[in-house]
């Protein structure tokens, strides 16, 4: 959108802020159809020839002059939390769900009327006179609760007016129209509540069970595999039931303007209430198909079925909201929308809301970072928990991992750029106390420039005890066994700190100082990470012996390449030893490492028979390796030798990020975007930050049932599904993982930081793509 702002604003009919492709149009075809030129790279080579990408790479804003910075409007954000239950009704069956025209958010159980009370659950006792009144159905008319009894029904609306006595335990449902008429039903009849008048209706449909619907002034039955209409014309005596509808499998009804939607255990369709014909076929293409109730909506139609509920938009678009991300079970029995558009949902273990509030990323950004401050925070790293109650945050204990340094560079890297784009103090701070720990990582063993791991008080460490060992404090452990991952991620780090938040010379020097170490512990060993064994780590390793062992095939060979030479630039711009330019060098010309790097990301795929250490490294491509390389291009591109190099890395980024267009990933896209790219997936990275989950616990997620997506057969990217699902749709995982995973989880056996959001978030802003 050059020239102008646009507005990240609420996206047209859609309860979410939406930004999705075209209906019907994947992904992969989008891709086909991106706006981008093709190579030469026309004004991004003339910027780069003429010296003005030097300067915007010195500014930190590289290709925001050519374009418009997005406005940070409100977006609806969606979010959930489930009522709690109070004692009592613990083990309830639940029934049914209604809410009254004044918002009071009424349950039937077998315990009893419940009612919510602000997020709790509880026996309604309002009335004193009810309170102790089995009710056997609950239903509405004109927006005012109606309950019926063993021996009557009544409503507390109307000055308690409305009120009839009946034969006891014959009835057991019943539903109001709009004039107040009242139909009830029992296991071998019906009856008519009109003018003060009860009057039975012949009706021997065979059934276990019938539900009953009021559509203003009419009445429908759903019994058995039929749908009947209550009807009295004006020349009879007494109301009589007629043959509507007759289908299979039917489950539920529902109704809006002159159409009635048909909830069946496949799906559901529509007819017109005036001819009976059908009006909307049947809908298969469903992320779940056996319908337990239906809401239908000016623009599309709430489903709960047993695997969830979702949203489908009268052009096909469908949402889906399952998993304890959103539901307290995904076995719906029923559901409402209240009168702000959220969404409440009772399933078999409780009651459930969907909200969809209005956020701008600020306001986002704001919640993730509270909360990484008061439960993430774990000496300086950030930490993931673990809840010893699954989905318990009171239950939550901050434990170590295998890339604790890891996740803490990038939580790093955003406190920086928040600094940089804000001037906030505070982040500044946070900053500098995840720079400490990390830089503790090195001074905790007692290897020379070699990072751990992670450490952790002595006989308090949880992940890979193998790998532990006693540091010369013997109240602390440290792990060993360090990666790429960890160096790649820590040089990222240190060098957005450096260019944003390292005021004083005396604050530059502590950076290069520690960077140093490592870079020549890295030199010292032959461009190996040497272990407290004597021997490299499974994955340090940079030397040609490794890399160039690897055909072009392999991401090793590119990826490693990339990063010893973005590690060896970054070293030389801290300390200017000639020793780190030299060696880059050799690598570039003498040792291929510059073809390398330059090696199309097109050529990697199955490359059978190169083993590692019991590793195939040709047998899938590696999503973990896309993180590595695109922190690793931020490094690599900004402190390039020369402008020729940069050029070529430049061209080494887009390829990359070509490939991974697809995942419309944040991260990814900033990253490109640094380079100077005119042209990037500004509305896919959006897409992804505004629909990212505020619910960061591990839920198990099941998306490989679902009839709404085209399952993929196995393939080397591991892509299980042909379109990209929704962030908040899919399993939770950080941007190492695989966006086309579908299933995933542990049951909600830990709860992730939020550094994940902040990382591309605070770029956007420092780049200034965010405004």
């Amino acid at each position: 959108m050059p020239g102008g702002a646009a507005t990240l604003g609420d996206a047209g009919e859609l309860p979410w802020r939406g930004n999705c492709y075209p209906e019907g149009m994947s992904v992969n075809r989008m891709r086909n159809q991106s706006p981008i030129p093709a190579r030469p790279w026309g004004v991004q080579w003339q910027l780069a020839r003429s010296g003005r990408l030097l300067a915007l790479l010195a500014l930190g804003a590289l290709g925001v002059e050519a374009r418009g910075a997005i406005r940070d409007a409100p977006f609806r954000q969606a979010s959930a939390f489930k009522f709690d239950p109070t004692p009592e009704l613990l083990g309830a069956t639940y029934q049914r769900l209604l809410i009254t025209r004044d918002e009071v958010i009424q349950v039937l159980t077998d315990k009893g009327v419940a009612r919510a009370f602000d997020e709790r659950l509880g026996l309604d006792r309002t009335y004193r006179a009810l309170a102790d009144q089995p009710a056997l159905d609950l239903a509405l008319g004109r927006g005012r609760l109606f309950r019926l009894h063993a021996d009557q029904f009544l409503s507390p609306g109307w000055a308690g007016k409305h009120i009839a006595r009946l034969p006891s335990g014959v009835y057991r449902h019943l539903a109001v129209a709009d004039d107040l008429s009242v139909l009830l039903s029992g296991p071998t009849n019906l009856a008519l509540f009109k003018g003060g008048r009860l009057t039975a209706i012949p009706f021997a449909a065979p059934r276990a069970d019938e539900r009953l619907y009021a559509w203003r002034n009419d009445f429908y039955v759903l019994a058995g595999e039929a749908i009947w209409r209550v009807v009295w014309p004006p020349a009879e005596l007494f109301p009589r039931v007629e043959l509507f509808h007759r289908g299979a499998d039917l489950t539920a009804l529902a109704f809006r303007d002159q159409q009635i939607l048909v909830g069946t255990r496949h799906g559901y369709y529509g007819l017109d209430l005036q001819s009976g014909r059908l009006s909307l076929p049947l809908q298969t293409n469903l992320p779940a198909a056996e319908i337990t109730c239906l809401a239908p909506t000016a623009n599309g139609v709430w489903a709960g079925t047993t695997a969830g509920v979702f949203f489908q938009q009268r052009a096909g678009v469908c949402r889906y909201f399952a998993s304890r991300r959103w539901l307290a079970d995904d076995q719906v029995v029923d559901l409402q929308l209240d009168r702000a558009g959220d969404l409440l949902v009772l399933t078999r273990a409780g009651l459930s809301k969907i909200e969809f509030g209005t956020l701008t990323l600020a306001q986002k950004a704001d919640y993730y970072e509270r909360k990484i401050r008061q439960r993430h925070i774990r000496y300086g790293f950030c930490s993931q928990l673990h809840l010893r109650t699954p989905g318990d945050i009171a239950s939550a204990e901050m434990v170590d991992t295998d890339n604790d340094g890891s996740w803490t560079s990038y939580y790093l890297a955003s406190q920086a750029f928040r600094y940089a784009a804000t001037g906030e103090e505070a982040a500044r701070s946070n900053a500098w106390e995840a720079f400490e720990t990390l830089e503790r990582l090195q001074t905790i063993n007692p290897l020379n420039g070699f990072p751990a791991r992670t450490f952790e008080r002595t006989g308090f460490k949880v992940s890979d005890p193998d790998r532990w060992h006693l540091s010369p404090d013997p109240n602390w452990e440290w792990k060993a066994h360090t990666s790429s991952d960890e160096i790649t991620a820590q040089t990222f780090a240190y060098a957005v700190l450096y260019e944003t938040a390292a005021k004083s010379p005396a604050e530059k020097a502590r950076i290069a100082a520690v960077y140093d170490k490592i870079i020549a512990h890295i030199v010292r060993h032959n461009l190996y990470l040497v272990d407290v064994d004597g021997q490299p780590t499974l994955w340090g390793r940079w030397h040609p012996e490794y890399v160039n062992h690897f055909p072009h095939s392999i991401g090793d060979r590119r990826l490693n390449s990339a990063e010893i030479i973005a590690f060896l630039q970054f070293a030389y711009r801290l300390t200017h030893k000639e020793l780190y330019r030299e060696k880059a060098r050799e690598l570039l010309y003498q040792h291929g490492y510059l073809d390398n790097i330059t090696s199309s990301m097109s050529l990697i795929g199955p490359t059978p028979g190169f083993m590692f250490r019991g590793n195939d490294m040709g047998n899938e491509w590696n999503h973990s390796d896309d993180l590595l390389a695109f922190v690793n291009y931020w490094t690599l591109v900004r402190y390039a030798f020369n402008d020729e190099l940069r050029r070529a890395y430049i061209a080494a980024v887009r390829d990359h990020w070509e490939i991974e267009q697809i995942e419309r990933n944040p991260l990814w896209n900033f990253v490109y975007a640094m380079t100077g790219a005119l042209y990037f997936d500004e509305p896919g990275a959006l897409w992804t930050l505004q629909n990212f989950p505020l619910d960061l616990i591990s839920w198990t997620v099941i998306n490989s049932r679902r009839r709404d997506i085209n399952k993929l057969p196995d393939n080397f990217r591991h892509h299980e599904s042909e379109q990209l699902l929704s962030p908040d749709e899919r399993p939770l995982m950080r941007w190492n993982g695989n966006p086309f995973t579908l299933d995933g989880g542990d049951g909600g056996a830990s709860e992730l930081a939020g550094d994940e959001f902040l990382l591309p978030y605070w770029m956007g802003r420092y780049l200034k793509i965010i405004q």
